[in-house]
């Protein structure tokens, strides 16, 4: 980058009140995609009261709301898809523009994201009628963008690490061997083709695949306020192994009361307004609540999705989720399920469950398909907290 650019970021970074400073450097004038730049990030950075929407109208006034959506679509033209969503977070919190993002034009213009679903979600309960179709279709673009990341790894890790010791003779395209077809088949690889040409496919044993003998996976997930992200993420993941025949699927939110949420799991958006984000915390009668769903503590993953500030019986959850754990349930504690940052968490609760052996950490969402196959298969997670830590 030569020294004109340069001075031209600064002067972007530092806004319009630095140009009197840089003058004397002989400072280059911006172009016209950087003025507009400039124009768009003194909106929110400048430092008047009310940013660059101002005139003192309030971000709640109707009259801003057409000169916020054109501000939304020069953002998004001229910043990066990532730089997008900063910017729109901040305008969120600095500007108080919470509140319009219930109007249909805004949220039209708005690049999907979490952080901001999360706060949607939030004051969900506050929606004007005339919003609710919009608010609800930006949810969906979030479910969608999440769904096409996981779908497929999860599909493939639970189906790899469930039920897949014997082997059939009865053809079936799910349960397709791939790695013993491809293995035992190297030799019919045909150079002409350039591709293995199979004498021979190897299936997976289905008919075993009984009520009894399914994986049940119960999933208790903490809605109050600092869990916005987990709770998006969750919910998506619920919806995927809930329509995995494979695997029996529970889904318990909770904050001091709990709502089975398991009947809502066809539709992700569905299942995330089931949610009350919010609320306070008493995970102790979230999991007496989830204790009735395991009948076979062997073939039972309890996924607690929290960040295990228990506002209830403390020494009751952690006796509770210690006799879990020696029944023979697989016990795993995500203190979060989000991909950006360390979470806040009780270090002193993570300690105690972590020393009965219950693993408890942070995941991001894209190793989870990883995790479910590691615990499906009853493999040792320490490697792989290290590495999610690293990620942390």
């Amino acid at each position: 980058m030569d020294k004109t650019a340069q001075m031209q970021r600064w002067r972007l970074i530092l806004g319009t009140e630095s140009e009197n400073r840089l003058s004397g450097m002989k400072m280059p004038a911006l172009s016209d995609e950087q003025a507009l730049m400039d124009s768009a990030l003194a909106a929110i950075y400048n430092k008047s009261e009310n940013g660059g929407f101002g005139n003192n109208s309030g971000a709640g006034h109707g009259p801003s709301n057409p000169q916020i959506s054109r501000w939304l679509g020069d953002v998004r033209t001229l910043f990066d898809k990532e730089i997008v969503k900063v910017i729109q977070n901040d305008a969120m919190t600095r500007c108080g523009l919470k509140q319009l993002i219930f109007e249909p034009e805004i949220l039209e213009n708005t690049e999907p994201d979490i952080s901001l679903a999360s706060a949607i979600l939030t004051l969900k309960d506050m929606i004007p009628k005339r919003s609710k179709d919009s608010v609800r279709e930006f949810i969906r673009k979030i479910v969608e963008e999440i769904n096409k990341l996981l779908e497929q790894d999860i599909r493939r890790a639970v189906t790899a690490a469930v039920n897949r010791r014997e082997h059939s003779p009865i053809p079936s395209a799910s349960a397709l061997d791939y790695k013993m077809t491809i293995r035992r088949n190297l030799k019919h690889y045909s150079p002409e083709l350039r591709t293995i040409v199979p004498e021979h496919f190897y299936f997976f044993e289905r008919t075993a695949v009984c009520a009894a003998s399914k994986w049940n996976i119960i999933l208790d997930i903490d809605q109050s306020g600092s869990m916005g992200e987990s709770v998006i993420y969750s919910s998506v993941v619920s919806c995927i192994l809930a329509s995995m025949s494979s695997v029996k699927t529970h889904v318990v939110a909770f904050d001091t009361n709990i709502i089975d949420l398991t009947d809502k799991c066809s539709d992700p958006v569905d299942l995330l307004y089931g949610f009350q984000l919010g609320g306070g915390t008493d995970i102790d009668k979230s999991v007496v609540y989830c204790q009735q769903f395991i009948e076979n503590p062997k073939k039972t993953l309890f996924f607690l999705i929290s960040d295990l500030d228990e506002g209830g019986n403390r020494a009751a959850f952690i006796r509770r989720m210690e006799e879990m754990k020696q029944s023979g349930v697989t016990v795993v504690c995500l203190l979060a399920l989000a991909d950006r940052g360390k979470p806040y968490y009780d270090a002193n609760v993570a300690g105690k469950l972590s020393s009965m052996g219950i693993p408890c950490f942070a995941c991001n969402p894209q190793k989870l398909p990883e995790l479910l196959g590691l615990v499906l298969k009853g493999k040792e997670l320490s490697g792989f907290i290290k590495d999610a830590e690293k990620i942390e």
